[in-house]
């Protein structure tokens, strides 16, 4: 109990934490902006699958099929090591935006798609007879129910993008599991049972994961409830 004691208080130092929730901040951050970003281009990419000509459906398929078929890790070390990102944007963590936006975007792309075909074929006819032109029944037709069914599959990948930034930490950038990862290697104390140190620090990993993904789950279960209902 001393050692668990003794091990707790060597992990859980003010500094500790603010290095580890400082690094949750990362995650957080790089999760946002590459969703968002990826709701955009995914969403385009849809429409290109979808009504595009043969040129931007080819390229849609293409892309989609590339990254859907290669691992995510890959373009984390890819873009981290071959591109070299323009000024204000040169710091790691927005490779890691990057390469989660390319490869999110894909994945994106087929819930939209998915989305767009559940809506009914008579949507355009209703719109075209109320005057609507093709870009303005997308916009104000097709894609707000397209989003509607859609929601419980986004905040699904949500999770998912969340759990994969952990990947980040194969390149050093600074996110919380790489933070954590640290201050598992740092200040080695021969008194300490590092092996339970080890223990403590994952099962902290493990729980923080825990509470943000299964918070957006029971998110994602009331949501699909309330389609269902």
């Amino acid at each position: 109990m001393n050692e668990f004691m003794a091990a707790l208080e060597s992990v859980f130092t003010k500094s500790n934490l603010i290095y580890m929730f400082r690094g949750l901040g990362v995650t957080l951050y790089v999760a946002l902006i590459s969703v968002l970003l990826s709701m955009v281009f995914g969403t385009i990419l849809a429409l290109f699958r979808s009504y595009g000509n043969k040129f931007l459906k080819g390229f849609s398929i293409v892309y989609i099929e590339l990254f859907r078929n290669t691992p995510n890790l890959l373009w984390v070390l890819a873009i981290r090591f071959m591109v070299r990102m323009p000024k204000p944007f040169d710091a790691p963590m927005y490779s890691g935006i990057l390469s989660f936006t390319l490869f999110t975007s894909a994945v994106m792309a087929e819930i939209v798609r998915g989305g767009l075909n559940s809506v009914p074929k008579g949507q355009f006819e209703a719109a075209f007879s109320q005057g609507f032109n093709f870009p303005k029944t997308i916009v104000h037709i097709i894609l707000p129910q397209c989003f509607k069914a859609i929601v419980p599959s986004m905040l699904s990948q949500v999770i998912t993008v969340i759990k994969d930034t952990s990947f980040l930490a194969q390149v050093a950038i600074e996110e919380f599991f790489n933070n954590s990862k640290w201050v598992m290697s740092a200040q080695i104390d021969s008194t300490i049972n590092q092996t339970m140190r080890v223990f403590i620090i994952f099962g902290f990993i493990s729980v923080v994961y825990f509470v943000i993904n299964f918070s957006l789950s029971c998110i994602v279960r009331s949501r699909k409830k309330r389609q269902t209902a």
